[in-house]
């Protein structure tokens, strides 16, 4: 029996939503691209936010040890990962918590490796604040990308590569990395003296059996050269608190990435905090259920595409609610693709290029709808692309 309905869709229109904004202006379009849920939000978090409403009090407040102590709590037993208090920096998103780490460990013109392809927003705040950006292409093997190990290597050398930005589990492709494809990225790493970031904001989406690792955990020499990022944002929709923290077990690291965050002058509203608790002590059933819907979404489309449009690849989703899909058997170009997609299909996916040279011919689903608008979706895309 299920608790939650995630058959009905939260009302996005006039809500200042990105991604439904397109929508607003043309009610035939249905977006399915940027990265948040359309999904209810968890009941108990909006009746934390009721009650805090009844507060007659909205003034300065402090981060008492209670929310620290609940993230904690929620790594340990959801990841098996135990850090102290210490190692624990609130941020205001995971974005900020790369850009600090640049700032700190970086300098203007030296090169920062990212793969290809990844989350566009690597390479677009690398380049912000003027250093540059270096592309290491995963390849794709049995249906899921990995690491090319001696190409890895070879790009850290050639170009005197300070940071790897690993995205784990990885966005667009929803590879959530074992422990052996991070041993041999972190020794790679640890051997030339490269820090890695490690955005794990989709860590607790990880599906059909697969479990996430923290690059902290896989080895206790990593601790020293890693710092992990991560957020409730993606795991209960809640992107709008601007709420995460960076874990940095190593003092030399803390310090700068300290001082840096102090001069950057961020900082956390009680209600983000107080949101952040709730759904970590009291969100976990829904998180089960939420899983559990994904799966069934991403079977659905899968299917879907096998019969209808075979032409048409998913590449196999170990975690995430984001599909990289391979439309290049159509031989379109990417101009081309795109206008089908948006003016004919009416459907906003995100572009594959935009997530590296890798993406041609590609595009990113986002499945975390009702099934009534995934049906939708996928209908519209195969009657588009079967007049071609």
């Amino acid at each position: 029996m299920t608790l939650y309905d995630f058959n009905e869709n939260a009302e996005r229109f006039g809500k200042n939503s990105i991604k439904w904004q397109l929508a607003e202006k043309d009610l035939d379009i249905i977006p399915a691209w940027v990265a948040d849920m359309d999904f209810k939000v968890f009941p108990g978090l909006r009746e934390a936010i009721k009650n805090y409403s009844e507060k007659d009090f909205y003034g300065y407040s402090y981060q008492n040890h209670s929310f620290s102590d609940t993230v904690l709590n929620w790594f340990q037993k959801e990841h098996s990962y135990h850090f102290h208090r210490s190692s624990l920096f609130f941020i205001n998103d995971v974005l900020s918590g790369i850009v600090t780490a640049l700032q700190a460990f970086t300098e203007v013109k030296d090169a920062v490796l990212i793969n290809d392809p990844v989350y566009p927003a690597f390479k677009k705040i690398i380049e912000q604040n003027n250093r540059l950006v270096v592309r290491n292409k995963l390849i794709e093997k049995n249906g899921i990308f990995t690491f090319d190990l001696k190409q890895f290597e070879e790009d850290i050398i050639n170009f005197q590569v300070k940071v790897f930005i690993l995205c784990n589990p990885h966005n667009p492709g929803g590879r959530v990395w074992d422990k052996e494809t991070l041993l041999s990225i972190g020794i790679i790493c640890k051997k030339y003296g490269v820090l890695v970031i490690s955005d794990e904001i989709h860590q607790d989406l990880t599906l059909f059996g697969h479990k996430h690792h923290s690059f902290n955990t896989v080895h206790d020499d990593f601790k020293n050269i890693s710092i992990i990022l991560s957020s409730p944002s993606k795991t209960f929709n809640m992107a709008a608190f601007k709420i995460a923290f960076a874990i940095i077990e190593n003092k030399l690291l803390q310090n700068a990435f300290q001082e840096r965050l102090l001069a950057n002058h961020q900082s956390i509203s009680t209600i983000a905090y107080e949101a952040t608790e709730i759904v970590y002590k009291e969100g976990k059933n829904w998180l089960i259920e939420l899983r559990s819907t994904l799966e069934d979404n991403i079977n659905f489309v899968i299917n879907y595409f096998e019969k209808h449009a075979p032409k048409i690849k998913v590449m196999i989703s170990q975690g995430t609610y984001l599909l990289w899909i391979d439309f290049s058997n159509y031989h379109l170009s990417d101009k081309e693709l795109y206008r089908i997609l948006k003016y004919e299909a009416k459907v906003i996916l995100n572009n594959g290029l935009d997530f590296g040279e890798m993406g041609k011919g590609h595009a990113r689903l986002n499945v975390a709808t009702s099934k009534n608008l995934l049906k939708e979706i996928v209908e519209r895309i195969v009657t588009s692309l079967e007049k071609i």
